[in-house]
């Protein structure tokens, strides 16, 4: 899977729009748009930022050799790694998630927070599929 497609697929799954991920990394639209076409590829710091900001190795993002999921070729302890740093965001996240709810008032940017934790927390319950998986074979 090429880089295009990667960034694509990755956006997509955490249910961000264009718009959101180049507010994310500070470019505009018309990058990203150029960068999941194929047009054009981010500049080095760019990458390290999407890198971060998906949580995703460069390898992972720039090499074809790697699936979609990313599980075929990950050894079991990069597996694990990866649920580990996952699943420290859930303190925060309730801690968020309480916060957005003392009011008794969701606005439309609570909302947006609300679906990116619940983009987040797909992760992390794919993180643990993963590593059931791994656990069973």
């Amino acid at each position: 899977m090429a880089f295009s497609d990667k960034l694509k697929y990755i956006r997509n799954e955490l249910r961000l729009s264009q718009d959101d991920l180049a507010g994310q990394l500070g470019v505009s639209r018309q990058s990203i748009s150029k960068w999941e076409s194929g047009a054009a590829y981010p500049e080095i710091d760019k990458l390290i930022m999407i890198s971060n900001f998906f949580e995703v190795s460069i390898d992972y993002l720039l090499k074809d050799s790697y699936a979609a999921d990313g599980i075929s070729v990950e050894t079991i302890d990069r597996t694990v790694l990866k649920f580990l740093a996952s699943s420290v965001d859930m303190e925060s996240i309730s801690k968020r998630l309480v916060n957005i709810a003392e009011d008794g008032e969701i606005d439309k940017k609570e909302m947006k927070e609300i679906e990116q934790i619940a983009a987040k927390l797909d992760c992390v319950i794919e993180n643990i599929r993963k590593v059931q998986n791994l656990v069973r074979t």
